[in-house]
């Protein structure tokens, strides 16, 4: 009964080294970016407001959780998720907190709700319409993620090269800006700015992880403006 019981703390001890791994914000924030795409721990830096020496250190508690894995490219080093898994575990957390924690409707409600910069989107009628050019599909996240799959007829615009782009967008067709899901504000600040300058703008929530579970199809080749 004791080698039972000496077993089975040892593997709960295990199962909690993922817990731990994952009990920072800032753990979290970077394996959500990682859902999109290898980076390098500059650009992770960059992306989670953090500094270089900080962001290295929680990459080395993920790594030594092997929730990521890394390899070296010239004089830089890229950091990846270990496996496909580990992005849906990323996403299950955040649902089961969203049934769970009550403070996620409130910063959602506060931020993220603005009725008039969504619109109910019907996904293989989006298709549809993009394929068609009724509408132009924007993925404003940074081009790495782009390359690395995205919304089929979607066109690349990075939220902060949007500006420089705005005499290519067509002004009398409806733009839908997506960028990394529905917590992403990217595409929420790149909306809010072409509805400024006069585009019929609005904002899909899916990003890359929800078209793929959803069963629809993910390109990774580069689509011009048309």
């Amino acid at each position: 009964m004791l080698l039972a019981r000496e077993a089975k703390d040892r593997l709960f001890s295990q199962y909690a080294k993922i817990g731990a791994a994952i009990s920072s914000p800032k753990r979290l924030e970077l394996l959500d970016l990682l859902c999109q795409c290898e980076k390098t721990v500059e650009t992770l830096a960059e992306q989670s407001a953090m500094s270089i020496a900080n962001t290295s250190r929680h990459l080395q508690s993920l790594r030594q959780s092997r929730l990521v894995d890394c390899r070296k490219s010239g004089r830089h080093v890229l950091y990846r998720l270990a496996d496909d898994e580990v992005c849906e575990f990323v996403r299950n957390v955040r649902q089961l907190a969203e049934k769970r924690i009550a403070e996620i409707d409130r910063i959602v409600a506060d931020y993220f709700t603005a009725p008039t910069l969504f619109q109910p989107v019907n996904r293989r009628d989006l298709i549809r319409r993009a394929k068609t050019g009724e509408v132009v599909i924007l993925d404003v996240r940074p081009s790495d993620e782009y390359l690395a799959g995205h919304l089929p007829y979607a066109v690349s615009v990075p939220l902060r090269e949007l500006k420089s782009f705005l005499k290519s967008l067509p002004p009398k067709k409806e733009i839908i800006a997506y960028c990394r899901g529905p917590y992403c504000v990217l595409a929420q600040e790149a909306v809010t700015f072409l509805r400024a300058k006069g585009f019929d703008a609005v904002r899909l929530t899916d990003g890359v992880a929800e078209w793929r579970d959803a069963g629809l199809p993910v390109e990774m080749t580069r689509t011009p403006f048309k």
